[in-house]
């Protein structure tokens, strides 16, 4: 198995006749998927998504993959195949279209519904190409055949991609449900088919391949549901992603049959919701679904509130919830029932919220003590099972941590695939296919683009530091007040503290030393005003440090009069 080298330059330039694949996202990660291809000089992408950011990126929004190995290349971007509709997948074209409005989108029905309505925020009217399963499309030098998967979301579409150096396969994300609720399979007999022809490439789904077994069928959760909504006194609130129509069908099925009335909490699940029932992918029996402003006239009992928080972000009406920050108050013998799984990272940020729903009272219905979701990802049986229909010349894991994309390519050694040809790859490194072998050619830079509020790009790791050093150890100032021409101290030192734990009257021990630092910089001649403040952060910095064993932030400043 070939992997990346942490040394490795840049990547020469393609070989005529060969497919160049340079993954920017979702490798060694849970999200931020994106795909470039390359052929005779053109460019497909498969995927632009984002990231949520964790505890250690404060003030962070989204992150996204890193479009500067494209940028200057914009122009000879074919078109954008998104492989359904969820965030991790979709959530990055807007900020690519900012660049170059013109880029085509290519997807099913679903997946072009949603992305459109996020677009529109942004002011952006795109290009767009639907298409369905067994369609087949000539897209610049790819040849594009769309095969129908089956996932978490409705429409999901795995691509083959022909080109003149051979056939890749990008799987998206797929499980292979046998009773789907839409009664959409993974269409096996697709993928046999190519496999006769020849499936030179496969980039294939490494979520659950650490997971033995399969994953057990969607509607299995119907019968849970279903007792829980028999228990429940009050109130059922359930989080839930925004796009989960499958998930969110169950509950507005129980809701039915319990005689409760649902309603939609959260622009994005009020906004996803619409879109699904209007095409026709969500059944919403009449009357069913009702305004939220309208719940106050109904009995707790007949009540279910349909909300987004289910991974603990801080502003989603969960959170809020938890935290008495929302209209929506939660009261002793409400049910809440987070339908969703663990995205890697979170795990903190739930718990602290069931806690915090559990303190008002709340009976909280989770993965860890009913079963209340199962995974839109193939487990290892299904990958095992599905190698063996694909039966690729080489493999490439892709969508998954370190440890996801190493269990998966064991999985295709175990069905066959040589090891030479199984490639391990991170973000930014490009592997080339030419005369039937993939191998790593050389990588582009693919870091972390930071969204924070209206700014892109602007804030980096320095800026982050900073934030978590002032979350942690807090920051303490310094004012000094100095005559320019003789460097004497006029005024201050003054120091003050914020966040750091230490009380203001605590610095007279070091204001002394301070001043006696100053004055003998100045008696040497040292008087320029960033050395002063250099020496200031020293001296304080480490009392701080000796006296506190702390190392917060020191900001000071030097005034010439």
């Amino acid at each position: 198995m070939s992997h990346p080298h942490p040394e490795l330059g840049p990547p020469p330039q393609l070989p005529a006749g060969g497919l160049r694949v340079t993954p920017l996202g979702g490798l060694g990660e849970i999200g931020r998927n994106m795909t470039v291809f390359e052929y005779g000089g053109r460019l497909l992408i498969v995927d632009c998504g984002v990231l949520f950011p964790e505890e250690e990126q404060p003030g962070i929004d989204l992150i996204l993959p890193d479009f500067s190995s494209i940028r200057d290349r914009l122009d000879d971007i074919e078109g954008i195949v998104l492989t359904h509709g969820h965030e991790d997948h979709i959530g990055g074209v807007p900020f690519l279209l900012r660049e170059k409005p013109d880029i085509p989108l290519i997807g099913s029905k679903l997946t072009l519904a949603l992305i459109e309505a996020k677009l529109q925020e942004h002011r952006i009217r795109p290009y767009t190409l639907q298409v369905a399963e067994g369609q087949r499309e000539r897209i610049g030098p790819f040849d594009c055949e769309f095969i129908a998967v089956n996932h978490s979301i409705p429409d999901a579409l795995a691509v083959a991609i022909r080109t003149p150096a051979g056939m890749a396969v990008h799987t998206g994300d797929f499980k292979m449900d046998q009773l789907p609720l839409d009664n959409r399979l993974t269409d096996l007999h697709a993928f046999a088919r190519l496999s006769e022809e020849g499936i030179d490439l496969l980039l294939a789904d490494s979520t659950n391949a650490e997971v033995p077994g399969f994953v057990p069928p969607e509607r299995d959760i119907s019968n849970v549901l279903r007792q829980v909504f028999a228990g429940a006194r009050k109130r059922i609130i359930v989080a839930s992603f925004a796009s989960h129509v499958h998930r969110i069908q169950q509950i507005l099925d129980a809701a039915h049959e319990y005689g409760r009335r649902v309603a939609f909490v959260g622009r994005s699940m009020v906004r996803n919701m619409g879109i699904a029932r209007d095409l026709g992918y969500l059944k919403v029996p009449p009357g069913l679904v009702v305004d939220v402003k309208t719940l106050d006239d109904l009995p707790d009992s007949e009540v279910v509130l349909v909300c987004t928080g289910s991974q603990g972000e801080p502003m989603a009406a969960l959170s809020r919830m938890a935290n008495r920050d929302h209209q929506i108050r939660i009261v002793d013998g409400d049910t809440v029932i987070l339908a969703s799984s663990l995205i890697p990272g979170n795990e903190n940020a739930v718990y602290r919220v069931i806690n915090g729903l559990t303190r008002w009272g709340a009976n909280v219905v989770h993965k860890g003590n009913a079963k209340v979701h199962v995974s839109g990802h193939a487990s290892a049986g299904e990958l095992l099972y599905f190698y063996n229909i694909c039966r690729p010349k080489n493999l490439m894991p892709v969508h998954g941590e370190w440890r996801h994309l190493r269990a998966n390519a064991e999985l295709g050694a175990l069905t066959g695939v040589p090891h030479d040809r199984i490639v391990i790859a991170e973000d930014g490194v490009a592997v080339d296919l030419v005369e039937g072998k993939a191998k790593i050619s050389g990588k582009v830079q693919a870091g972390y683009v930071y969204v924070d509020g209206l700014s892109v790009g602007d804030v980096g790791e320095p800026a982050l530091k900073d934030r978590k050093i002032l979350g942690d150890e807090g920051i303490i100032s310094v004012f000094v007040v100095m005559d320019s021409s003789t460097g004497k101290i006029t005024g201050g030192p003054h120091v003050q503290a914020r966040g750091s734990g230490i009380e203001d009257s605590a610095f007279g021990e070091v204001i002394p030393k301070i001043t006696e630092t100053l004055e003998r910089s100045a008696q040497d001649g040292v008087v320029e005003p960033h050395q002063m403040q250099q020496l200031i952060r020293r001296t304080l910095g480490k009392w701080v440090s000796d006296t506190y064993r702390r190392r917060p932030m020191i900001l000071p400043v030097v005034v010439e009069v």
